[in-house]
């Protein structure tokens, strides 16, 4: 499969002196060639997010010739993700992801335009964003982003090459051609809540995401070059553990609500209550769920006056073991979220229990089923030990 873009007619596409350069060895290999140089050239790829993803992608996207890349990210760089972005360094520490992506993709190629997007990706603009582009690069770490980008390249009727990351393993397929199935096909309904953690709850492989990303980026230029067999009705899966490459085969859902023969969905839908989740810091639905009180929740200012106070309360911290040795909030009980609710008999109902976790998710989902068990007394501890460590003791560490 090609794709045929259509923003400038091929024919009228050249490469200058430097470029031929830049790019002699694509040019000398028969696959790739001049012809197809000018249709990388001739190429637009909306890469959302500038992450651990899309940090490999935009690089070598970018230093393949890719000539149009637009970039989504409002975030900014920060410590914790140096370990795997690998397009932002030291010096961009609290500066906008965006700045920072495109210095680094602007030295490695001045040929490229750049175009970006420092907004978080919604159902408000998602459409709008993506219409100028031929082919979706899916960077994203969280399950509304990722329907949503899906729901829309189908509406558009544009390719999204999508990838996933967790500890050792990764996933990437390519979703949205007719004769293929998308995101949704594969899964039609999101995980609940607090079943499946985030990079930042359960954590990732540093080099992990270099290979997705990379993996990411080869589909997209196969697709633009219309060589060899992209993985359309395939999902590849990595183990860098075992160091294995697995691919499953995954079939079109002539039922799919969003690309079956009788779709049901029809626009853009709310994604972030479609799956009970928040796809970005202060989104709608984290404000939504705090101004309707789902999740009782403390911050920690008011944490450490109530400790200092001497009231009688228990500190619930739910984070896995080999997190309680990187940092602890004393005294605390420590009991795993997978393991809470064999273990209520070791958590008081007479006394206020609020729950600690990272930074708010999974200690929000305990509180949830605390409630459901009768636990009237239990409240969130928002930003988690995190926030503890920024706003009241600095010698706990922060990760």
């Amino acid at each position: 499969m090609a794709i045929e873009t259509t923003i400038i007619d091929p024919s009228e596409v050249t490469l200058s002196p430097e470029e031929v350069k830049r790019y002699s060895r694509h040019l000398i290999m028969p696959e790739v060639g001049v012809e197809g140089q000018k249709k990388l050239k001739n190429a637009r790829v909306l890469v959302v997010g500038t992450g651990g993803l899309g940090s490999p992608t935009s690089i070598y996207l970018a230093a393949a010739g890719i000539g149009t890349i637009g970039l989504v990210d409002y975030d900014t760089v920060d410590t914790t993700n140096l370990q795997r972005q690998i397009i932002h360094g030291t010096a961009d520490i609290g500066r906008s992801k965006l700045d920072s992506a495109v210095d680094t993709l602007s030295d490695i190629n001045p040929h490229v335009k750049l175009v970006r997007y420092a907004v978080p990706l919604t159902s408000d603009n998602a459409l709008e964003i993506i219409k100028d582009y031929d082919i979706v690069i899916d960077g994203t770490d969280n399950f509304p982003t990722r329907y949503l980008v899906n729901d829309a390249c189908i509406m558009l009727g544009k390719l999204n090459v999508y990838g996933s990351i967790f500890r050792f393993e990764g996933q990437v397929s390519v979703f949205g051609a007719p004769e293929g199935p998308c995101y949704r096909c594969m899964f039609p309904e999101p995980p609940p809540p607090g079943l499946v953690p985030n990079c930042a709850e359960g954590g990732v492989l540093g080099i992990l995401p270099g290979t997705i990303g990379t993996l990411q980026a080869t589909e997209a230029i196969k697709l633009f070059l219309g060589v060899g067999q992209p993985l359309i009705g395939r999902l590849l899966l990595y183990d860098a553990l075992d160091m294995t490459f697995d691919a499953v085969k995954v079939r079109k859902n002539p039922a799919c609500p969003v690309c079956g023969e009788s779709p049901t969905v029809t626009e853009l839908i709310d994604y972030e209550q479609f799956c009970g989740m928040p796809a970005h810091d202060n989104s709608t639905y984290t404000q939504s769920a705090q101004a309707e009180g789902l999740v009782p929740t403390i911050d920690v200012q008011q944490l450490k006056e109530r400790l200092d106070s001497g009231e009688e309360i228990v500190v619930l911290d739910v984070r896995e073991p080999h997190e309680w040795d990187i940092s602890k909030l004393e005294p605390a009980t420590f009991i795993r979220q997978s393991e809470v609710l064999a273990h209520l008999d070791e958590i008081p109902r007479d006394v206020p229990v609020m729950v600690l976790c990272r930074s708010g998710g999974r200690s929000a989902e305990v509180v949830r089923r605390l409630q459901e068990h009768g636990y009237n007394n239990a409240a969130n501890i928002a930003g988690g030990i995190n926030a503890w460590a920024r706003q009241i003791d600095p010698t706990v560490a922060e990760y």
